[in-house]
């Protein structure tokens, strides 16, 4: 009976992990899309802070393949990583991306212990202010390590699939700033 148990308990962390580190890897998503959806996140400065929360301080993150390997180049340690973003997005970028949404999909969540590593695809429609766009999809193999029992990202590997020109403008509408997770008035009809 002990060993049932013991090996119940030890499906049950394995899948405490896979879920801790879907919602890590979806909240990294979360914070890279523009306009940023978290509540209170005025600037990209702050977007930023809250981004480097989930990397470990010996992180690594890395553009690969034909497609990457110029772009995004290789960035090792917390600090090389925020310049990363910084450059990313820096108030100096040319034309500024106005909007850019993560999709993703094909998931597969590999926990050993207080390690893991993840495989996505992912899918992002960009639009800039000068109206061009383009659609870029994207592999991921990242890591993942528990710290002092918080899971935290120690890779993140991106290679191209492929990325398509978008019709300029091919957003009709979209917001300047989102309003998903701000505070909800109280819709209800008040009692006279």
């Amino acid at each position: 009976m002990s060993d049932d148990l013991e090996a119940l308990r030890r499906r049950v962390a394995v899948l405490e992990a896979e879920a801790e580190i879907r919602r890590l890897q979806a909240r990294y998503m979360f914070l890279c899309d523009t306009p940023c959806p978290e509540a209170g996140v005025s600037d990209d400065a702050h977007r930023i802070d809250l981004v480097m929360d989930l990397y470990a301080a010996d992180a690594v993150w890395e553009g690969v393949g034909e497609q990457y390997d110029g772009q995004f180049g290789r960035a090792v340690g917390k600090a090389a990583v925020r310049a990363h973003f910084e450059r990313f997005w820096s108030p100096d970028r040319t034309p500024a991306l106005v909007l850019n949404a993560h999709y993703l999909t094909s998931e597969q969540i590999h926990v050993d212990g207080d390690r893991a590593e993840g495989q996505w695809i992912h899918m992002q429609p960009w639009l800039y202010a000068d109206g061009t766009a383009l659609l870029r999809s994207s592999r991921l193999n990242n890591a993942f390590r528990r710290d002092d029992g918080r899971w935290l990202i120690t890779r993140t590997r991106t290679e191209n699939v492929f990325v398509a020109p978008l019709p300029d403008e091919f957003a009709s509408a979209y917001p300047t700033a989102s309003v998903l997770m701000a505070p909800q008035r109280d819709a209800r009809p008040r009692s006279q």
